[in-house]
């Protein structure tokens, strides 16, 4: 029988889960680890052991839970947080901490040099993406500006699940989906590496490329000691978390959106061809000759994280909850501008600051939390506005992730961005989207059974709120209207 494996590292868990040929799951596990901040603007994480430890110990555990002989399970498959920088050594030793995704910003220099240099719409036209903090290839220039000691010893560049299958196969591969955040070291147009944009980097120093559900290789003696897993099994390709989650719900169609509700909101949407706009994110799909529109807020779970740890340190999150539901929609007025890690798309501005405005001495915790999920909220709807303005409006919304479970959260989502959600039975995430695509690998399932694997549960339906339609554009303007006050602040914290 049929049996497959998903793994995927977040950026604040590792999760991991078996499944039959019919998508039933026979056993989970999960495991926490950190985000380090070493420095405002800074964000990493330990490659062995973050990434590598949380998987050997994540399969281990769901090993044992299941009592199924490991050479049953027919193929694995990993997704991990990304796009990420790892340099790593001739032996694949990583040289330093890995560099997450877009809320690393530490590269905003290089990114302004390599526009100069080469010019925006060149890089557009070329990677179908704007510089912005999710490219990985300034973040590489600045390992070579900043770091020369470090990027003369780098063997290979990795982003994370190159990472994994690297320490479960021995081969250093990166799939097509993930490659397209490395501009300008990736053209979309020839589906490769480049260096006609920049060459500060040789392209056997990168990973080769292939799809997400192509065999990268299989698990050697080695990995199969640490993991527990059989010597042999098949090993996918893997992609960024983000994706195999889109893949978990559904996401397969042109028109498909999914909206994913965790540290951060990160939205991908299938599309019948490419779009491309600085204002958002382009990538081949997972599957030859499909493409995606990709969006993402800087922080949406994390702010809300951060509002209970400082503001309401010990309480439970359903309670905040409940005070948020007892504000009336628009918070009494209060606005919050979520960018507290500054904000990735549409304003691809990193030196955006977070703040509540409208306060007076009447408000409350409750509106004031209400005020967090409404302002995530509207960005989210402010990436919507987007996708309509380019012509790739969604038609359908698939919601996952974490927050899925804060109503007030949930429901001013669907009201700002006047789109309905749509809710799957299983909520696992990345890790249940990387069995499936394990799965499609071997031939056990085809892209259109996640339909069956994961059925609809709910739909939440917009309703419409006049404080809304008349905060929102006073909440754009806000930023605006801050953005010179903002960059004031942050070159005074440079002093």
């Amino acid at each position: 029988m049929t049996h497959t494996l998903g793994i995927d590292i977040g950026t604040f868990e590792t999760k991991g889960v078996l499944v039959d040929a019919r998508g039933r799951i026979l056993a989970e596990a999960r495991h926490p680890h950190r985000m380090l901040v070493p420095r405002p603007g800074w964000a990493e994480h330990r490659a062995e052991e973050d990434w590598w430890g949380d998987f050997v110990r994540v399969a281990r555990e769901i090993l044992a839970r299941s009592g199924i002989d490991p050479r049953e399970i027919t193929a694995v498959a990993t997704s991990a947080i990304g796009p990420c920088m790892l340099p790593v050594d001739a032996v694949g030793a990583p040289l330093m901490n890995a560099v997450l995704y877009g809320v690393d910003t530490r590269a905003t220099a290089q990114i302004a040099a390599l526009d100069r240099q080469i010019g925006a719409d060149r890089i557009l036209a070329t990677c179908g993406n704007a510089l912005t903090s999710q490219s990985v290839g300034p973040k590489i220039l600045w390992l070579k500006e900043e770091r020369p000691e470090l990027f003369a010893r780098t063997a290979m560049v990795l982003t994370s699940t190159s990472y994994l299958v690297w320490k479960l196969t021995g081969e250093y591969v990166i799939d097509h989906y993930t490659a397209a955040n490395f501009s300008p070291l990736y053209d979309v147009n020839r589906l490769d590496w480049t260096v006609e944009l920049a060459d500060f980097i040789t392209l056997d120093r990168l990973p080769r490329l292939m799809w997400s559900t192509e065999i990268a290789g299989r698990i050697t003696a080695a990995a199969a000691a640490e993991t527990g897993l059989a010597p042999g099994t098949p090993v996918t390709c893997g992609t960024i978390d983000a994706a195999a989650e889109a893949i978990s719900v559904g996401v397969q169609a042109p028109g498909d959106l999914m909206m994913m509700y965790g540290s951060t909101i990160f939205m991908i949407q299938v599309t019948a061809a490419p779009v491309r706009d600085p204002r958002l994110w382009y990538a081949p799909w997972l599957f030859a000759g499909m493409h995606a529109s990709m969006a993402g807020l800087a922080t949406s779970g994390t702010l809300t994280h951060w509002f209970r740890d400082t503001l309401a340190p010990g309480v439970d999150f359903t309670v905040l909850a409940g005070e948020a539901a007892a504000s009336p929609k628009g918070a009494r007025g209060v606005l919050c501008l979520p960018y507290f890690s500054g904000e990735r798309t549409p304003i691809h501005d990193p030196r955006a600051k977070g703040a509540f405005f409208g306060l007076d001495l009447t408000h409350g915790r409750g509106d004031l939390f209400r005020a967090v999920c409404e302002g995530i909220a509207s960005g989210t709807a402010h990436v919507i506005e987007v996708l309509r303005e380019v012509g790739a409006a969604p038609a359908r919304v698939l919601a996952v992730g974490g927050g899925t479970q804060n109503a007030v959260w949930l429901q001013a989502t669907s009201d700002l961005g006047g789109v309905p959600q749509i809710l799957c039975e299983k909520t696992i995430g990345a890790s249940y989207g990387n069995a499936f695509l394990a799965a499609v690998a071997v031939g056990a399932a085809v892209p259109r059974q996640i339909d069956d694997w994961n059925p609809v549960a709910r739909q939440v339906d917009p309703v419409p709120v006049p404080a809304y339609a008349r905060q929102y554009p006073l909440w754009k303007e806000l930023y605006t209207a801050t953005r010179g006050i903002a960059q004031a602040l942050d070159d005074g914290d440079a002093v």
